[in-house]
């Protein structure tokens, strides 16, 4: 058995199994190209966190988003590091803070697809506890700044998500969406 799959099962263990879901989404040029890129080192899925703290959600905005335009934190889950790892390291990274997870939310299975090219990627969503620290970017390059949301205000960010033409942000629409419906069936 290969290491991302131990580390899946370890995790389903830990933090319960999550509900799946499959879906798919077209990206332009540069897009997919992009995507391809940060697959480079072996990269095929990412984990995005929703973090608590005071009832809120921390939020990220990177650097080419336009203003009011927020979204979960996320980053890519290296082939040879643990969920758990990745999860803290990628928290501190753009946010700042340290956190505990809690629960194994979803896990979305996309495929982006550009010019009869395909590209499957897979999305880990957990829930997690604020622990300490300050809300603040810390890898600047990467995110621009930090904030806090209500679900209600999270959930009303979709048109602008959509509103960017861009294939990564319309899955990004989609994934917050689901994540919130799971949240509210809990």
């Amino acid at each position: 058995m290969d290491f991302q799959k131990e580390q899946i099962q370890k995790t389903e263990k830990t933090f319960g199994k999550p509900k799946e879901l499959k879906t798919s989404f077209p990206m332009g040029k540069r897009e997919f190209e992009d995507l391809l890129s940060s697959m480079r080192d072996g990269r095929s899925s990412d984990i995005t966190l929703v973090i608590f703290k005071d009832k809120r959600i921390i939020v990220i905005a990177k650097p080419w988003y336009p203003e009011g335009l927020w979204r979960m934190p996320s980053g890519g889950w290296r082939p040879d590091e643990s969920f758990l790892e990745c999860a803290k390291r990628e928290s501190y990274e753009e946010t700042g803070v340290k956190i505990e997870l809690e629960k194994y939310l979803l896990r979305i299975n996309v495929t982006f697809a550009y010019n009869k090219k395909e590209v499957k990627w897979t999305s880990h969503i957990f829930i997690a506890k604020y622990l300490s620290g300050k809300l603040r970017p810390v890898d600047r390059r990467e995110i621009k700044k930090v904030g806090l949301l209500t679900l209600e205000k999270l959930e009303k960010l979709k048109p602008l998500l959509l509103k960017q033409n861009s294939g990564g942000l319309a899955y990004r629409a989609f994934l917050t969406e689901e994540t919130i419906k799971e949240i509210r069936n809990k």
